[in-house]
């Protein structure tokens, strides 16, 4: 993670400025930032996405890699639909335990 830096912002008209010396050579430029509590959360988003992508990768490979035996496809069909059902369950679970 980056190192935070702790700035001043006008309440009226949004400037923002930051403790730090002039050296003489300063030139003003337009730049964007974000909220830290913002980067956070999306920070915490992303790694809720990157959990459901595995858990749903898992399943993908599952499903193209499995070969079912002689006349066990519908069991194997199944089997994916359960692991999929708990899969779902489980990131809901996780999804609801995050919420505040």
């Amino acid at each position: 993670m980056t190192e935070r830096v702790t700035a001043w912002q006008c309440i009226g008209c949004g400037r923002i400025e930051g403790a730090q010396p002039c050296v003489g050579i300063c030139q003003d430029r337009r730049t964007d930032f974000v909220y830290a509590s913002d980067h956070d959360e999306v920070l915490v988003q992303l790694a809720r996405a990157r959990r459901t992508s595995a858990v749903f990768a898992a399943l993908a490979r599952q499903l193209a890699y499995a070969t079912p035996r002689n006349n066990e496809w519908e069991r194997n069909y199944r089997a994916l639909q359960r692991r999929a059902r708990q899969a779902l369950e489980t990131l809901a679970e996780e999804e609801g335990s995050s919420s505040p």
